[in-house]
Order: C-alpha cells, then sequence, then structure tokens
C-alpha cells in the first residue's frame, strides 16, 4: 500500500453507534489512525446524520444519530479530526454519497481502507461503493464492529468475501504492515 494513494476511511466512530458490542474496535481504529498519520498517509473521517425524514426515519422507524451527542466522534479520536484529510457528513450509509466519491478520486487515491461501524452497514456500503467507482477497498476486519452484535459483523464479511473478494479482508497488523514497508521503499 503506497501511502500517497491509499486512504485510511474512518467511518462513523460516533458516540451513538458505541455499546458493548462495537467499543473493542476503537482502540484499534486508533492504532491505524495514528499509523496513518506517521507514515504521512491520508486519513478520512466519514460521520453519519440521521436527518428527518430520512428513509432510516420514514422506512425503518429508526430514530438515532439525530443529536449533536450521539453524532459526535468519539473522545479517542477527537485528537485527530484537525489534521484528517477531510471529514465527510453524510445522511446515507455509504460515504460516496453527495459526491465525496468524485472527491477521493480526484486526490489521486486508489486504495481505500475502510475502518469503522457498522461493519454490516456504513462500512460495507462504501466498500462496494468503492470498488464500483474503480477503487481497491481493503476491509480492516479487526478494526470494524457491528452495534447489533458479532452475527451482522460476520455476515457483513462473508457478503465482503463474495463481493469485493477474500484478499481485500485484512488484520489490520497487516494493513499497518503494508503501509510502513511501502512507506520505507519511497523513503
Amino acid at each position: 500500500m503506497d501511502p500517497r494513494t491509499t486512504a485510511l476511511i474512518v467511518i462513523d466512530v460516533q458516540q451513538g453507534f458505541i455499546n458493548a458490542h462495537s467499543a473493542g474496535a476503537v482502540p484499534v481504529i486508533v492504532r491505524m489512525v495514528e499509523a496513518w498519520k506517521s507514515a504521512g498517509a491520508p486519513v478520512v473521517f466519514a460521520r453519519f446524520q440521521n436527518l428527518p425524514n430520512s428513509p432510516y426515519e420514514k422506512i425503518s422507524g429508526w430514530t438515532r444519530l439525530r443529536t449533536p451527542e450521539e453524532q459526535a466522534i468519539v473522545a479517542e479520536l477527537q485528537p485527530h479530526i484537525g489534521d484528517a484529510a477531510a471529514v465527510v457528513d453524510k445522511g446515507t450509509s455509504s460515504v460516496f454519497a453527495n459526491g465525496a466519491g468524485r472527491a477521493l478520486a480526484e486526490a489521486g487515491w486508489t486504495d481505500l481502507v475502510f475502518v469503522g461501524i457498522d461493519t454490516d452497514s456504513c462500512v460495507y456500503d462504501s466498500a462496494i461503493d468503492a470498488y464500483h467507482s474503480g477503487f481497491r477497498p481493503w476491509i480492516a476486519v479487526d478494526a470494524c464492529a457491528s452495534s447489533g452484535g458479532d452475527e451482522y459483523h460476520s455476515a457483513a464479511l462473508l457478503l465482503a468475501r463474495r463481493n469485493i473478494g477474500s484478499a481485500q479482508l485484512i488484520t489490520s497488523h497487516d494493513a499497518i504492515a503494508r503501509l510502513t514497508s511501502t512507506e520505507r521503499a519511497y523513503s
């Protein structure tokens, strides 16, 4: 992974998505953000906002992630937001909504490493959209979680193996090792 063209996309690591099922992924995500920053590679934060009359509300009856407290990115990641390549606010599951995909492509990035919450929704949908938009998507499996529990996390990874390829699912350790080994090659 070339640190010049491989962005880390941190999906919805927000207070409203943190529970007993998802909290364990946060330290792994923080470690990845720190590794990306250390390598001089780009980090993008995505932040979900459930707007009034959204499909989540009208169809599913889900009204969470409305308040600033629920929408806040977790405290452990707050120090990294200011120097992020971008912060994308979105009202849909995919980070590719509202032209963000075009901005990612214009940045010259070819590979996108996805981490965050929920594996079965926003992470999976973003990885699929990246694939269909011509990016090489990667999912760091231990840096993702589902607030619905491991059953949903595992189901999303099963579908991702089928739809973007099993080689695209890696561990955080492997992602960092690939990034830093390539970084040394370009130094």
